[in-house]
């Protein structure tokens, strides 16, 4: 997988400017985006383990992406998209908007409702100082700031669209062909090579005996893994691994993050359940872009992470964007630009 680079969303970035300045009321959309996977998660089902591979997947792996443009969905909507995939039977993972459709060729077929998706947009507002002051410029004009704005965009499945080019049409379902599921339970020796570099490359010492759990332990900078034939199958070791590994990256000496090095944390506190959500769907967004088909145990974490998501509504979106700093930081010997 050297020398792939996949493109993604960038937020924007705050800058103060002159001119004018409007607002209006936007609909919660960090609350709509969490009371989702709220939803989800309530019904026992974590949305960002996804141990399955689409027919038609949008990018490296399984990660959405967009039909017309290529760019890879990143973040919550991958789980937006995933959970919207497996909730509608879509066997493609390639989405458009509607007005995207039109511009392909196609139409979206009547009656079809969208998926929930977000996007950061610019919002021009008056710059103020750390008082809540105006700021002006040497001129005394007024200075405006740009900041992003969460809002909700609504996409649809090329499943729900009819007259697109064959290039974007999803695939037919063709039961000679299909693997066996046993299939997916199996990584190949490329893939095994691809994690192998990248953990070789964070310096993390890995310990693999006979008990019945993994974990990362910090003080020793060890991922402890129990031995392969304990698991159901080769991909539950290596998702399993992965997630480990996206929890040493915490470490003081890589990306510093307070559920590794506080030493006042604990099982089951705020702290320890942001750290799980962080490193569940970093874990995630690896194993779809690598292509490893396998499932971490996660039922236990469940009370925890729904405290979490229910006490702070912007949580899950911090996660992500940490998960993605995660992904960033192991993906980057493979010299891979992460769409998590």
């Amino acid at each position: 997988m050297a020398g792939v680079r996949l493109q993604y969303e960038e937020f924007p970035v705050k800058k103060h400017k002159k001119g004018s300045s409007g607002q209006t009321a936007h609909a919660d959309v960090y609350q709509m985006v969490t009371d989702r996977i709220i939803a989800a998660l309530e019904q026992g089902t974590a949305p960002w383990r996804r141990p399955w591979k689409s027919a038609d997947a949008g990018c490296s792996g399984g990660l959405p992406s967009n039909a017309l443009t290529g760019r890879c969905y990143s973040g919550v909507n991958v789980l937006l998209l995933w959970m919207a995939a497996e909730e509608g039977g879509y066997t493609s993972d390639r989405w458009l908007t509607y007005r995207q459709a039109q511009e392909a060729g196609g139409q979206v077929r009547k009656g079809e409702t969208g998926s929930l998706a977000v996007i950061y947009k610019d919002w021009t507002k008056p710059a103020e100082d750390e008082h809540g002051n105006r700021l002006y410029d040497t001129d005394g004009s007024p200075l405006t700031e740009t900041v992003p704005m969460l809002r909700q965009l609504h996409l649809f499945n090329v499943a729900q669209c009819d007259g697109l080019p064959e290039h974007m049409q999803p695939p037919q379902a063709d039961d000679d062909t299909e693997r066996p599921v046993e299939d997916y339970a199996v990584v190949s020796p490329e893939r095994l090579a691809d994690v192998r570099i990248m953990l070789e490359a964070t310096g993390v010492q890995t310990e693999v005996r006979y008990q019945n759990q993994a974990y990362y332990r910090p003080a020793t900078d060890t991922i402890v893994m129990p031995l392969t034939s304990q698991f159901d199958s080769e991909a539950d070791y290596w998702s399993t691994l992965l997630h480990e590994m996206v929890h040493s990256t915490g470490h003081g000496k890589r990306l510093d993050r307070e559920g590794i090095t506080s030493s006042s944390r604990k099982q089951g506190d705020r702290v320890y359940a942001f750290e799980e959500l962080i490193a569940e769907t970093g874990s995630a967004f690896l194993c779809a872009q690598l292509g490893i088909y396998g499932e971490v145990q996660h039922e236990s974490y469940i009370d925890s992470w729904l405290r979490v998501l229910r006490s702070d509504k912007k949580a899950l979106f911090r996660a992500c964007s940490k998960a993605r700093e995660a992904t960033e930081y192991l993906l980057a010997p493979l010299s891979i630009r992460s769409a998590a």
